[in-house]
C-alpha cells in the first residue's frame, strides 16, 4: 500500500513539476508571438494552455498533495525537514495558482490583458522544486536552525486572544 502511494506521489509530483516548467515557457514563447494575434493562433494557445492546466497539471498537483498528505500520516513523519518541505510545496501551490490566473486572464481578456512576464514563475518555481527534492533526499537535520529561533516563537505563551481577534 505504501509503495503504491509513494509511486503515485512521485509520478504526480513529476507531472506537476513538469507542468510548472512547461506552462510559463508556453505562455512566454507562444503566448506573445505574432501568431496569437490571429484568431486561429489565439485559439491554439488558449486550448493548449487551458487544457494543460485544467486536465493535466492541476489533477497531478491534487494527486501529489493528497498522496503526500496520506503518506505523512501513514508513516508518521514528524520532523523539521518535513515542515520545510511543506513550506516549499505551499510556494509551489502559489506559483501554480498564479499561472492559472495568467491563463484565465489571457483567455478572458479579449486581447486587452497585458500579461506580466510568465517566466517569473520559473524563477520562483524551479528553486522551490529543487528545495523539495533536496529536502526529501537529504533529510537534513534542521534542529540547529530551529534552536536559533527565539524561544517566544517556539513555545506557547499561555495567553488569551484579544476579544476582537476571536472569530466566534
Amino acid at each position: 500500500m505504501i509503495a503504491i502511494l509513494k509511486a503515485g506521489h512521485i509520478v504526480a509530483l513529476s507531472v506537476w513539476c513538469a507542468g510548472l516548467i512547461m506552462l510559463p515557457v508556453i505562455l512566454h514563447y507562444y503566448g506573445r508571438g505574432a501568431k496569437v494575434r490571429t484568431q486561429a493562433g489565439f485559439a491554439t494557445i488558449r486550448n493548449l494552455s487551458h487544457f494543460s492546466y485544467t486536465r493535466l497539471v492541476t489533477p497531478a498537483a491534487v494527486i501529489a498533495v493528497s498522496a503526500g498528505t496520506v503518506l505523512i500520516f501513514l508513516l508518521e513523519l514528524v520532523d523539521f525537514w518535513m515542515l520545510a518541505k511543506l513550506v516549499a510545496v505551499a510556494g509551489m501551490v502559489l506559483v501554480h495558482a498564479w499561472l492559472g490566473h495568467l491563463i484565465a486572464q489571457t483567455g478572458e481578456g479579449l486581447g486587452a490583458y497585458e500579461m506580466p512576464p510568465p517566466l517569473i514563475a520559473l524563477v520562483l518555481g524551479v528553486p522551490l522544486m529543487v528545495a523539495v527534492l533536496w529536502l526529501v533526499l537529504a533529510k537534513p537535520d534542521l534542529a540547529p536552525l530551529v534552536e536559533r529561533i527565539p524561544a517566544f516563537l517556539r513555545e506557547p505563551q499561555d495567553r488569551e486572544l484579544r476579544p476582537d481577534l476571536v472569530p466566534i
